[in-house]
């Protein structure tokens, strides 16, 4: 992975929509919330993951390979910046997903 490459972009997530419960195999992503309040699942076992509240200027870091999921308990602005390396776009690992977004895997 290249030093000092990162991605950045703003999430929009509505009150009780969730993102999809993914990993990644190499990057790392930081969530900070920044407004509103959300709960993020995270953990290396997907039948056994923690739950974190997070609110305004709260934030986690989620490592490579750690699965995680988002979601919204009111309407919520979530910022995402992730490490940048050729490939990013295409380094993730859905293990379920509300949207039926390709890529997904059975569980």
């Amino acid at each position: 992975m290249l030093e000092g490459r990162y991605v950045g972009k703003t999430l929009h997530i509505r009150a009780g929509a969730a993102l999809s419960l993914q990993r990644h195999e190499v990057k790392d992503e930081t969530l900070a919330v920044r407004t509103g309040r959300v709960v993020v699942e995270h953990g290396t076992d997907p039948g056994r993951l923690e739950s974190l509240t997070l609110e305004p200027g709260q934030q986690v870091l989620v490592r490579a390979g750690v699965v995680h999921r988002v979601t919204a308990l009111v309407d919520s602005d979530v910022l995402e910046v992730s490490t940048a390396w050729p490939g990013w776009r295409t380094d993730i690992v859905r293990l379920g997903d509300a949207y039926g977004r390709e890529g997904t895997t059975a569980q």
